[in-house]
C-alpha cells in the first residue's frame, strides 16, 4: 500500500513509499550524514536512488543540483511524488534509467560527488526470485553488478571528485579491491555495528577519484544499546529527542 511518511526525525521532509515493495533503509539515512559536502559542489548523483531518501537528506546539506537514478518504474514514480511533495523539483531531478546507460546520456567528468546504497547480494537463487520483484531488484545484483556501479561512477565523476557508498562488511575486501582497480582511492572508512557486542554488518566508505593512498578508519558507529534503544549518536542523526 502506498503511503506518506515523515523521513525519520526530519519532520519537514516527507517520503512516499509502498510497504508491499520495500521501505527505505537505515543506511539511506546514515550515508548522507557520513558524506562530507564541499560548498563548491555543483552536481551530485545518487545511484540506485529508490524513493529518494538520500537526495532528500543531501538537500539539507547543499544547494548543489542533485540527480537520482532509479531503474524500477514503480519506485521511480514514488521518488517523483516525494520530490514534488517536498517542493524540491528545482534542486532534485529523478531519472528512470538503467545506470549502465548513463554513459550515453551524460559526459564523463560531470559530477562532483556520487553516492550509492546499492544492491548488497549476488544473483538471487530461484527460491528468492519467487518473491516480490521490486525487492529482488533492490537487494540483488541480477541486473546491475557492483563493478557496473563502480565503473560508471568513475566515468561520471570529476577527477578529484568524491564517491561514497554503504555496503555489507562481509564483502569489504572485494569492494576495496574493486575500488582500487577503478582508481577510486578509499579515504574514509566507517564500520557499523548493530550493537557493541555484535560483529560489524555494514560499512561506509568515501573515495577520491585518482586520490593519494591515505585512508582513515573513523570511530565505529554502534546502532543500538543492549536494551534495543538507539545509541545517542543515532538519535542525533535521526533528530530523535532525548527520552524517546
Amino acid at each position: 500500500m502506498e503511503r506518506i511518511n515523515t523521513l525519520v526525525g526530519y519532520n519537514n521532509l516527507k517520503i512516499v513509499q509502498n510497504d508491499d515493495w520495500f521501505k527505505f533503509s537505515l543506511e539511506s539515512v546514515l550515508l548522507p550524514n557520513f558524506v562530507k559536502i564541499n560548498p563548491r559542489y555543483k552536481k551530485i548523483l545518487d545511484l540506485c536512488t529508490g524513493n529518494a531518501p538520500i537526495p532528500l537528506l543531501l538537500s539539507l546539506k547543499t544547494k548543489a543540483k542533485i540527480l537520482g537514478v532509479e531503474i524500477q518504474k514503480d519506485i521511480f514514480e514514488l521518488a517523483k511524488k516525494t520530490i514534488e511533495m517536498n517542493n524540491l523539483q528545482e534542486q532534485i531531478t529523478i531519472l528512470n534509467e538503467d545506470l549502465k546507460n548513463l554513459k550515453r546520456i551524460y559526459d564523463g567528468d560531470s559530477f562532483d560527488l556520487i553516492t550509492v546504497n546499492p544492491p548488497y547480494f549476488k544473483n538471487p537463487n530461484k527460491e528468492i526470485m519467487n518473491n516480490d520483484i521490486h525487492k529482488v531488484i533492490a537487494r540483488h545484483e541480477g541486473n546491475t553488478s557492483l563493478e557496473d556501479i563502480i565503473n560508471i561512477s568513475v566515468y561520471l565523476l570529476k577527477n578529484g571528485g568524491h564517491f561514497a557508498m554503504v555496503h555489507r562488511t562481509e564483502r569489504f575486501f572485494e569492494i576495496i579491491e574493486l575500488l582500487k582497480k577503478h582508481n577510486l582511492t578509499p579515504k574514509r572508512i566507517k564500520l557499523i555495528y548493530p550493537k557493541i557486542d555484535k560483529k560489524s554488518n555494514l560499512f561506509m566508505v568515501e573515495c577520491i577519484k585518482n586520490g593519494k593512498s591515505e585512508v582513515e578508519f573513523e570511530k565505529p558507529l554502534y546502532i543500538h544499546n543492549n536494551d534495543g534503544t538507539y545509541k545517542d549518536e543515532i538519535k542525533r542523526i535521526f533528530n530523535i529527542k532525548e527520552g524517546v
